[in-house]
C-alpha cells in the first residue's frame, strides 16, 4: 500500500506541472439521458424543436459549475411511426448506462412504447403526445408527462367553437390512436353543448388524396370541418378543401399548431383555428428566459409548439438525478412523487398515473402568417370574420 500511494503521489506531482491535475481529481461522473422525436418525416419540426430543448437544458447543467455530474444526450429519431419508435425505445432502455429519457411527440409512437419502457425500468416524461392512454391506460411507474392530454383540449374547443354560434360539423380524423383519441373527445363534449355533427371520416396517415371524403362533407354542408391529425395531412386536407370549393370553417387541434403547417397552406392558413394545452411559450412563467437562452444557442429551427415542454421535462430528469443519483430506481421513485415542482411551464405535479395537470387551454387562430392566440386577434375583437360568421 505505501509503495502504491508513493507511484501516486509522484503521478500526481508529474500532472500539477503538466497542468492535469484538477481536471483528473475534480471530473465529474458522466451520466447518460436520452431523447426521442420525429427527427424525420412530416412532424420533424416539432421533433427537432424537442430534441433542441431537451439540448438546450443539458448545456445549460453541463455548464453550472454546481452540477454534480456532466451529461450526454442520446438522441433516437422514431419518424413518427409506432415501429420505429418501439426499436428507438429498446435501444434506450437496453441501454443501462441511460438513466431516464424525455420522450415523444407523436401520440402513436407514445401508446407503443410504454410496454417496453416498463419491461427496461426506464424512467421516462413525454414530452408532446396528448392521448390519455400514454398515462391512464396503465399505471406504469415509468411513464410520467409534462404536458396535457386531448381530454381538455376538446373539451375547451367543443365549448368555445358552439359559444361562436356554429351548429354542425363534419369530422375527419387519422386512423391512428391519435387521431381516433381526438375524434372520441370532441365528439363527446361537442353533443353535450349542442352542436351536431353530420358526418365522420377516418383517413390513413399517409393517404394523399382526399376528393371522396370532402366531395361528401361538401354535400352535407357543415358549417365547421373539424380535423383530428398531424401537420402533414392537415396542410393536405385544406389545401384540397379549396380546390373542391368547400367553404366550410377550418377547427384542428394541438397537432396543426406547427409553423409547418402554416407554411405548407400559405395564405389558406388564415383564419383556421386550433387548440393546444398551455400558454403561449412566451407567456409562460420561464417563457422568456427559455427562448432567450434558446436563441442564444442558434440552433437551426425554432422550438415549435412543445419545446418548452421539452425542455421542463429534461430539467425534471436532471434535477432528479442531481438529487438522487445516477440510478433508474431511484429517479424512478423520486419523479413518483414529484408534486408541485417550479418550471418553465408552471407548476409540475404528476398524479397517480404520472400525469401532470395542465389546466390551461389556449385557443389559437391563424392571422397574417402566424398562431396568434383568439383573445389578443383581430377575430376575436370582430375586425376580422371567420367563415360562416
Amino acid at each position: 500500500m505505501k509503495t502504491i500511494r508513493i507511484v501516486f503521489a509522484a503521478v500526481l506531482a508529474v500532472m500539477v506541472v503538466f497542468g492535469l491535475a484538477s481536471t483528473a481529481v475534480g471530473a465529474k461522473e458522466q451520466v447518460k439521458v436520452g431523447f426521442i422525436g420525429p427527427l424525420t418525416g412530416g412532424t420533424s419540426s416539432n421533433g427537432l424543436g424537442g430534441r433542441n430543448s431537451a439540448d438546450l437544458a443539458v448545456r445549460l447543467r453541463n455548464a453550472d459549475p454546481k452540477a454534480k455530474y456532466k451529461y450526454e444526450l442520446i438522441v433516437l429519431d422514431d419518424e413518427c411511426k409506432p415501429n420505429i419508435g418501439v426499436q428507438a425505445a429498446t435501444k434506450l432502455g437496453a441501454n443501462k448506462d441511460v438513466i431516464a429519457a424525455a420522450t415523444h411527440y407523436c401520440s402513436a409512437v407514445a401508446i407503443s412504447t410504454v410496454d417496453v419502457y416498463h419491461k427496461f425500468g426506464l424512467p421516462i416524461i413525454v414530452w408532446g403526445a396528448v392521448l390519455p392512454d400514454i398515462t391512464y391506460g396503465n399505471k406504469y411507474g415509468e411513464v410520467h408527462r409534462v404536458n396535457g392530454t386531448m381530454i381538455n383540449q376538446n373539451e375547451t374547443a367543443a365549448k368555445f367553437m358552439t359559444g361562436l354560434g356554429y351548429k354542425t360539423w363534419a369530422v375527419i380524423h387519422d386512423t391512428t390512436d391519435y387521431g381516433k383519441g381526438h375524434n372520441k373527445y370532441f365528439s363527446e363534449y361537442l353533443t353535450k353543448n349542442g352542436g351536431n355533427i353530420l358526418g365522420t371520416f377516418g383517413v390513413t396517415s399517409d393517404q394523399q388524396d382526399f376528393s371522396a371524403e370532402l366531395t361528401k362533407i361538401k354535400s352535407l354542408n357543415p358549417d365547421v370541418l373539424y380535423f383530428g391529425g398531424l401537420t402533414p395531412i392537415g396542410v393536405r386536407i385544406r389545401a384540397q378543401m379549396e380546390k373542391l370549393g368547400l367553404k366550410a370553417q377550418f377547427e384542428g387541434t394541438s397537432g396543426i399548431v406547427s409553423d409547418t403547417f402554416i407554411e405548407g397552406v400559405g395564405e389558406l392558413a388564415e383564419g383556421v383555428l386550433a387548440f393546444r394545452e398551455g400558454a403561449p411559450t412566451e407567456k409562460l412563467p420561464g417563457g422568456k428566459f427559455f427562448l432567450e437562452q434558446y436563441n442564444k444557442q442558434n440552433y437551426g429551427e425554432p422550438p415549435e409548439a412543445y419545446g418548452a415542454f421539452a425542455f421542463a421535462a429534461m430539467n425534471l430528469i436532471l434535477d432528479t438525478i442531481e438529487a438522487k443519483g445516477p440510478d433508474r430506481k431511484k429517479v424512478r421513485k423520486a419523479l413518483n412523487k414529484v408534486g408541485g415542482v417550479d418550471s418553465i411551464v408552471g407548476k409540475i405535479a404528476f398524479d397517480d398515473h404520472g400525469q401532470n395537470t395542465i389546466a390551461v387551454i389556449t385557443k389559437y387562430v391563424s392571422q397574417d402568417g402566424e398562431w396568434t392566440v383568439w383573445e389578443e386577434s383581430e377575430y376575436a375583437s370582430g375586425k376580422r370574420k371567420l367563415r360562416g360568421m
